[in-house]
Formats: structure tokens, sequence, C-alpha cells
């Protein structure tokens, strides 16, 4: 159950960081907004880990969820933000999900 939390928490990272870059891109009300579901997503994201880690390892708990939020965010990015999608950019998130499937195979919990 609490690698579901951990994996909820991640997407909620991925939507906060997804807020931040909306409300970049916004001014006036709009941003004030993106801001909200940033603090929204941050909470909820904070919260989950908290709640993953009373009884994951605090290191792979920490691990895979930032990871999930770096994996997502990236996506986020290439096809929300229109960032590029070169080879160097998805082998190295190939990695990353290689590595945080590791870590969850590895864990003894």
């Amino acid at each position: 159950m609490n690698w579901i939390l951990l994996i909820i928490g991640g997407i909620f990272e991925v939507g906060f960081a997804t807020c931040l870059g909306k409300a970049k891109e916004s001014s006036g009300m709009t941003a004030t907004l993106w801001l909200g579901g940033f603090l929204i997503c941050l909470a909820i994201s904070m919260v989950l880990l908290y709640k993953a880690t009373q009884t994951l390892p605090i290191g792979t708990a920490y691990a895979v969820w930032t990871g999930i939020g770096a994996v997502g965010t990236v996506l986020v990015g290439i096809f929300v933000f229109k960032e590029p999608a070169d080879f160097w950019r998805i082998f190295f998130i190939t990695t990353l999900i290689s590595s945080i499937i590791g870590l969850k195979f590895v864990s003894s919990h």
C-alpha cells in the first residue's frame, strides 16, 4: 500500500512542477491560480511521501519519489511545454526509470 502512496505522491510532484511551469507562462489571476495548484500539489505530495516513509526506508522512498517526479516532469516538459526530446534525454530518462524499478525490487518492504 505504501508503494502506491509513494507513486501517487510522485505524480503530485509532477503536478506541482507543472503548475510552476504554467504559472511562469501566465500572469495576473491565472498565475495566482497556478500557484495555488502548486501549493495544493506540494502539500499532497509531501503528505504522501511522509506516509510512505512510515514503512519504507527513507532513502529508497525519497529516491523513488524524486525519480517519479523527475521522469514525469521531463515527459510533461516534452509533451506540454514542447521541450526537446533528443536521444540523450530519452536515454537518461530510461536509465532513471530502470533505477526506480531496481530500487523497488531490492527494497525489503
